[in-house]
């Protein structure tokens, strides 16, 4: 039986989805930019849902949630680390988390837990307005390096760059437990609003970069693929430009490869694609997979999430995934 550490830790924040399909007018009413993410507090959240006819599906999320319940549904290690409210939405998160197989490394608050209301438009973007609750009271100091024991790749959510110190806690505890740390970029928003920061924390931690078109744009200044993925993979070991319907490009170790889209139905449903890629992909890497073959098995989770509304795979979808490993 073999040694090797595999175990993926997932380090952000606790949030409840709420997910609406509404039409690019409902969404131009708000004001808001369509595929961004934007902070709100509660009652705002409930002045757009007062707003809608529609009744919205309640799913537990947050971006390295999503990932690291993937990766347990892949049949992986997984721990999740974040902060919850002690109300209904906390207790139903960490059930959810403990029926998929992951551990969970749970803080409790008074504070209710954190949710994202998502509106899905018929392009299928999805426009996120997020009141983190009690995911954002997370104590830098609480985050040690023994929440990371046993950790080939720790999952560092590109949100937690809105609060330097417990982003760097979360780094360097990772990396004091030996894990290689994983960032993807999370938003073009977060990009932009952390970039003092944002260089250092990358050329001195970070081991695999993933960013999507908006977010590589934000902090390469390129548009053009070859050019954003060259600029991507500086001072990292591995790299990710994910490219939507195109695929994407992983660069390692001087070589960047081509990672075809799984082609098939037109997508319901964004909502989890990039968290959902990733979490194929770093099953694999966990795994010592190439990156062609990780590549694949992440391109077949982004698939199955985009035909589902919500971040979640159905069994089904699962069983036609693992017929990949």
């Amino acid at each position: 039986m073999s040694d090797k550490i595999t175990r993926i830790t997932g380090i952000g924040s606790a949030l409840v989805d709420l997910l609406i399909n509404e039409t690019d007018g409902f969404l131009a009413a708000l004001g808001k930019v369509k595929g961004g993410m934007t902070y709100v507090e509660h009652h705002e959240q409930e002045a757009i849902l007062e707003q809608t006819a529609q009744k919205p599906i309640v799913v537990p999320g947050g971006a390295a949630c999503n990932t690291i319940v993937g990766v347990a549904r892949l049949g992986g290690k997984a721990r999740f680390i974040g902060k919850r409210g002690t109300d209904i939405g906390g207790d139903q998160y960490g059930e959810a988390l403990e029926r998929f197989n992951v551990e969970p490394m749970f803080e409790n608050s008074a504070t209710p837990t954190g949710r994202v209301l998502s509106v899905i438009t018929p392009d299928t973007q999805r426009s996120m307005f997020t009141n983190l609750g009690a995911s954002v009271e997370m104590e830098p100091a609480k985050v040690v390096p023994e929440l990371f024991r046993d950790t080939a790749i720790a999952v560092i959510e590109g949100y937690l760059l809105f609060n330097p110190d417990l982003m760097m806690a979360s780094l360097k505890s990772a990396k004091a437990a030996g894990a290689k740390i994983a960032l993807d970029l999370a938003s073009f928003e977060v990009v932009e609003a952390s970039r003092p920061i944002l260089n250092d924390i990358i050329s001195e931690y970070v081991d695999i970069l993933i960013a999507n078109e908006d977010e590589a744009k934000a902090y390469t200044g390129f548009e053009d693929e070859p050019a954003a993925i060259e600029a991507l993979s500086k001072n990292v070991a591995l790299a990710v430009l994910k490219v939507g319907k195109r695929g994407s490009h992983v660069a390692a170790d001087g070589r960047v490869v081509r990672i075809d889209p799984q082609l098939g139905a037109e997508a319901v449903d964004t909502t989890g694609a990039g968290d959902l890629w990733a979490a194929g992909f770093l099953y694999g890497i966990a795994h010592g997979y190439s990156l062609e073959r990780s590549g694949a098995i992440g391109s077949a989770c982004g698939y199955e999430v985009c035909q589902v509304v919500g971040a979640h795979i159905p069994d089904e979808g699962w069983d036609r995934i693992k017929q990949l490993l």
